[in-house]
């Protein structure tokens, strides 16, 4: 039998028995939580509510039979026993049930305490089972006070009073006619998600829900809908069970690929804390209205608004809306319950299409993991252009996405622009063009493999985006500054000691290994002017910071062509290293290990996560783009023009319009 899910008002609660299980912590409470329940109660009620209503987070239940009432309850099924049993049990009188409560005690308590303040007489019980004299203590709460010698001598109590004050001292400020108008609300307008457990474990669903303080998500909640009888009209129990099995087996393999960190990071950022991710697909169908349920309503967007809320439960209350809407209709209820399962694959299968695509994957993943999120294009935006009618997919990439690609790059495209020095840009903004170029060449590659009869796999390397998101990136220099940018002394020995084994002039060594010993008595400056220019020819190398005769400064190193992406923590690893220093560590790095320099200047390897160094910034420290060299020693003026040339090459339909294309 499948969990039961819907939303129960609070007046819907009168008559109800509820008991708080030994493996729950007691009522714990502060009076601030007690506050921002009556404030948020209150905001809602500003908001002219008329037809929708305040969502409390779940109440998780499981349905018992009282010990005392245990025979009564038998003899009435005998006096009923031309009822099936199972449908008895489904109406049993509140009498004879006692609901244990799983998760969700601290706000019940607190509505309780609530509505005794309020003098409804017709209201629930809650006893705890830790505390026999609690079900009589929280019938007379109103009448206790702080000195009681009960909440001296149970903590549970102290919080139920303090509640208790909390309540009177927030209404002080509330007229009479106010004073109704919230009780009114708090009874037809205040709801909880009422989660009935059925099949589980009580203990191990608290567990569950309370290791971590992991609440029940909006994916947990929609599948109690999916899997509920009630959706299932006119279907025998066979059939039904069939139907179930199907829908949580899909669903469970949804959820198994979307836990796939390559699939989900290609589409989504880091920091997504649900322990569920199928959660992500109901936001979207709620987002964009997929079901279509404003048009059914037929209400108007500030009503509609106002239904859905704009909290954790807003995509929750929005297929609960959408299943009781449909439910009215008996006789199509299970047609439209498997078309809307069927809604769910879709979307579901689009991102499979685009992942298992190489276009689709590599442009699609440019635009949800450019570096700077800002430049992100939302996947509602993406999703509503791909199911556009009349669009097929090389429509799709050709007038769309490569559309939007030459956009997020328009104002980059000038390779030859200068960045860093005043009145110019900050390096950063170059970003995508680098991201881009990375995964143009990642395309082109399997696109010549794919051609070879060899190759039979429809991609042989993908772009890794979950490695690119799980690191921060920086733009760095392929050939650094002549200006020093350390500061501080640990720094500019690091530096040095990476730099040693690249020197050839023995009097230079001999300064680094005395400025090591002795800082505070050398000159670092003038000894990292040295170490640059004894791995530099000179005629050939990059111009820094010289004014031409006009009085222009020419800085040929803040330039694209000296730039490259590299994750944070390797780049601050080897600083502002000399160009072989810093080959040398990328090709350990992308072997996975991890260099470090010793008091004795060795090399020491240690084994190291592998980090993930784009295809392009291995090229450039490999003299990929400029094979005809055999100097490793630097990155000179040929080295960075050839790798400019390959940038405009691999990028070069989206660095130059429609017609300058045509022209070609």
């Amino acid at each position: 039998m499948s969990n039961q899910i819907e939303t129960m008002a609070i007046s819907e609660l009168s008559g109800m028995n509820f008991y708080i299980p030994s493996y729950q912590r007691g009522y714990r409470w502060t009076k601030q939580q007690v506050k921002d329940l009556l404030d948020d109660i209150d905001e809602f009620m500003k908001k002219d509510e008329t037809e929708g209503f305040y969502c409390i987070q779940p109440l998780v239940v499981k349905k018992n039979i009282k010990e005392d009432k245990k025979s009564d309850f038998k003899e009435k099924l005998k006096e009923i026993n031309s009822l099936n049993p199972i449908e008895c049990t489904e109406n049993i009188l509140k009498e004879f049930t006692l609901w244990e409560v799983i998760d969700g005690q601290q706000r019940l308590t607190t509505i309780y305490i609530l509505l005794s303040y309020l003098e409804h007489s017709e209201t629930y019980t809650i006893e705890y089972a830790t505390r026999s004299q609690s079900k009589e203590f929280l019938k007379y709460i109103i009448t206790k006070s702080s000195d009681n010698e009960e909440s001296k001598k149970y903590i549970d109590f102290f919080y139920m009073i303090e509640a208790k004050d909390q309540i009177s001292e927030w209404f002080k400020a509330k007229s009479d006619d106010e004073k109704t108008k919230f009780s009114n609300a708090v009874m037809n307008n205040v709801k909880f998600i009422w989660y009935e457990s059925r099949e589980e474990d009580p203990v191990k669903v608290f567990t569950r829900l309370n290791i971590g303080k992991i609440s029940l998500t909006n994916a947990e909640l929609i599948k109690a809908l999916f899997l509920n009888r009630s959706n299932f009209s006119g279907i025998d129990y066979e059939k039904l069970k069939l139907k179930q099995q199907e829908i949580a087996s899909e669903w469970d393999s949804i959820e198994y690929t979307l836990q796939n960190d390559e699939f989900w990071l290609f589409l989504n950022d880091t920091g997504y804390n649900n322990p569920t991710r199928i959660d992500f697909i109901f936001n979207l169908i709620c987002e964009r209205d997929t079901l279509d349920l404003k048009k059914i309503l037929d209400i108007e967007d500030k009503k509609y608004n106002e239904l859905l809320g704009d909290d954790i439960h807003k995509t929750f209350r929005y297929f609960y809306t959408w299943f009781r809407v449909n439910k009215m209709d008996k006789e199509k209820v299970n047609i439209n319950m498997t078309e809307c399962w069927k809604k769910v694959k879709t979307v579901f299968q689009t991102f499979q299409e685009w992942y298992n695509d190489l276009e689709l994957y590599h442009y699609i993943g440019f635009l949800r993991g450019n570096i700077d999120k800002k430049q992100n294009v939302e996947i509602p935006d993406i999703l509503n252009k791909w199911n556009e009618i009349g669009m097929t997919k090389n429509k799709f990439l050709s007038e769309y996405i490569k559309t939007v690609i030459r956009g997020k790059v328009e104002s980059i495209k000038d390779l030859n622009k200068q960045y860093e020095i005043p009145g110019c840009p900050k390096k950063t903004q170059c970003r995508p063009i680098l991201l881009l170029h990375n995964i143009q060449t990642v395309i082109s590659q399997n696109k010549s493999l794919k051609a070879e009869e060899k190759y039979e796999l429809p991609v042989f390397y993908k772009f890794p985006f979950h490695l690119l998101k799980k690191e921060t990136w920086d733009v760095e220099h392929i050939d650094s500054h002549t200006e020093n940018p350390l500061d501080n002394v640990k720094d500019q020995i690091e530096w040095l000691k990476y730099s040693f084994d690249f020197i050839d002039d023995n009097n230079l060594k001999n300064k680094i290994k005395m400025f090591i010993e002795n800082p505070k008595d050398n000159n670092f400056d003038g000894l990292w002017v040295e170490v640059i220019n004894s791995t530099s020819s000179g005629s050939n190398r990059l111009i820094d910071g010289v004014t031409d005769k006009q009085g222009k400064e020419i800085n040929e190193k803040d330039k694209l062509w000296n730039f490259v992406l590299l994750d944070s923590s390797t780049n601050r690893g080897y600083g502002n290293s000399i160009f072989p220093a810093k080959r040398r560590i990328i090709i350990k790095k992308d072997k996975g290990k991890n260099i470090k320099i010793n008091d004795e200047l060795k090399v020491n390897e240690e084994d190291d996560a592998i980090a993930f160094i784009p295809p392009c910034t291995k090229n450039v420290f490999l003299k990929y783009y400029n094979p005809s060299t055999n100097n490793l020693r630097e990155w000179d003026k040929e080295d960075a023009q050839r790798y400019l040339d390959d940038i405009e090459s691999v990028l070069y339909e989206f660095l130059h319009n429609k017609e300058e294309r045509k022209n070609e």
